[in-house]
């Protein structure tokens, strides 16, 4: 007897599920168990996804399990955890086989140490192919189903002749995966200018993008070399607050806006997003800052400038006074070819007669 749609949801809705990180480039997802207790200490367990066996984190609250269960929704976890950029919708990323033991630990650092000789196999075969990348690191999955190269390079490479190398060498299946410069300091990075971790490696799962505007937005020095990060580009830290002083700065009115304050009418001329301050030039001349609470921002003139009225009625004199079409001589007053050519032969006469 085959079960209906129902008892199929009633199941579905009764399994469990446990956040992990997992990987060299530190993915968050949610894993099937079968646990009626999930552990109170920091954890490493034993996953498995589409690469194979994994040693990945635990994380996550203790107060979001209940029963073993993963409270938290998947809006709830995007919010906490990558502000919007991970997408569950696709459902848990595999299953969980057990908490690690001391041995797999070990396993683990074994593994570190063969990929860099795992590393070194490749490079060499890259100088040998004269390929334009660079390995910048290796990750040999716990199971050893495959060995995954991340590498820089400036543009597409073809690497097809160097994965059928490598796999011969090793005999498991090979992975290439390309990244960029932030992508290399989230694998490389130690510290940073602040004397903290990287962001990138110690909490950010996700690098968003970084523009010059954040750092003008908040009067931060333009000094390339003084905003850059590890990897060269804008500092990831510049983003924290964007969001906030984007709001604060919609709450200011722009430059040269009219204003009336309880010193009389003038126009802004600078404003300060933290503050919320606004400098006022009133028409003596007298500059003060001024809270934005203390403001009234007055309507735009609909009355255009006297000069351009002066102006626009002497353009249109100008105008009237210059000849007109019908003024101008027309085609039909001025002499056709024909009668230009006999005039010019009976002045040819004329001259040899006389």
């Amino acid at each position: 007897m085959t079960k209906g749609p129902e008892t199929r949801a009633k199941q579905a809705k009764n399994k469990k599920y446990m956040l992990v990180r997992y990987g060299r480039m530190n993915t968050l997802g949610l894993f099937e168990h079968h646990e009626s207790t999930i552990s109170k200490v920091r954890s490493r367990v034993v996953i498995k996804t589409h690469r194979g066996l994994e040693l990945g984190h635990l994380v996550g609250r203790l107060a979001s399990y209940r029963g073993g269960q993963f409270r938290l929704s998947a809006e709830q976890i995007i919010e906490c955890y990558d502000d919007g950029d991970v997408d569950f919708s696709r459902g848990p990323m595999g299953k969980f086989i057990r908490y690690a033991t001391s041995a797999d630990v070990s396993e683990e650092r074994h593994l570190r140490q063969i990929v860099r000789e795992e590393m070194e196999c490749c490079q060499n075969f890259i100088k040998e192919m004269n390929l334009p990348m660079k390995i910048v690191d290796a990750e040999h999955v716990f199971g050893g189903e495959r060995i995954i190269f991340y590498f820089m390079s400036d543009g597409r490479v073809d690497f097809r002749d160097l994965v059928k190398k490598v796999a011969q060498e090793y005999q498991t299946r090979i992975e290439m995966r390309q990244i960029g410069s932030r992508d290399e300091a989230k694998l490389l990075g130690d510290v940073e200018s602040c004397g903290q971790q990287c962001c990138c490696q110690r909490f950010l799962k996700h690098l968003k993008p970084v523009n010059m505007r954040m750092a003008k937005m908040q009067k931060a020095t333009l000094d390339p070399a003084k905003i850059s990060g590890y990897c060269g580009r804008l500092k990831c830290c510049l983003r924290y607050e964007d969001k906030n002083y984007t709001e604060l700065k919609k709450r200011l009115p722009k430059k040269n806006t009219r204003v009336k304050t309880k010193q009389g009418l003038g126009k802004v001329m600078n404003t300060q997003i933290l503050t919320q301050l606004v400098m006022v030039e009133y028409e003596n001349g007298e500059r003060k800052a001024v809270g934005i609470d203390e403001i009234e921002i007055l309507p735009k003139s609909s009355a255009p400038d006297k000069k351009q009225n002066g102006g626009s009625k002497n353009k249109d004199k100008d105008r009237n006074d210059r000849p007109g079409r019908k003024d101008r001589p027309g085609r039909k007053d001025r002499p056709d070819r024909k009668d230009r050519e006999d005039q010019g032969d009976r002045k040819g006469q004329e001259d040899r007669e006389n």
